[in-house]
């Protein structure tokens, strides 16, 4: 299982949002502990370093995955028009 750093934005996000939608969001980030590129993940292109990103609705998660150190870091957590 790996283990789940958070960017200061994305902290500062799931602490500011609703509950339902921070339990959401939780949710899923739980399932990319035991599965770090799951089903509906995709790869940003533009990005410089390889990031992936998910969606909980209107809402996107940014992360990037370290394999050797079994980390993921959740870059950013934003509605998807400000998300990219």
């Amino acid at each position: 299982m790996f283990d789940v750093n958070y960017s200061s934005q994305a902290y500062k996000f799931l602490n500011n949002c609703d509950k339902t939608l921070a339990k959401r969001i939780l949710k899923k980030i739980e399932e990319l502990r035991k599965t770090p590129v799951i089903h509906d993940s995709k790869t940003i292109e533009s990005s410089k370093e390889k990031l992936f990103r998910v969606r909980v609705g209107d809402y996107r998660i940014l992360y990037e995955v370290d394999y050797n150190g079994k980390i993921i870091g959740i870059v950013k957590i934003d509605k998807r028009e400000n998300a990219y």
